[in-house]
């Protein structure tokens, strides 16, 4: 496990998977895989609350596929494809 500030977000790496926490350094941001320095398959945002923000798919470093925003009950309310 590997413990790092990344553009002022305290990140870990846990068995390939990149966990960013939000300012307060305890609650997560984001997680998802990192491949060659680029976010690759399946992501999380949450907010800090810890409810999931918004939820997509990297191919690349690329978004594609759905893309889905949660309002803060966790119901999906903004559904796009990449």
């Amino acid at each position: 496990m590997a413990d790092k500030t990344i553009k002022d977000k305290k990140t870990e790496i846990i068995n390939d998977v990149a966990i960013k926490y939000h300012a307060n350094g305890t609650t997560i941001w984001s997680k998802g895989k990192i491949v060659d320095g680029k976010p690759e398959g399946y992501w999380e945002w949450f907010r800090i609350d810890g409810t999931l923000k918004r939820s997509g798919s990297f191919e690349k470093g690329e978004p594609f596929g759905e893309w889905i925003t949660y309002d803060s009950t966790g119901k999906a309310y903004k559904i796009t494809r990449k």
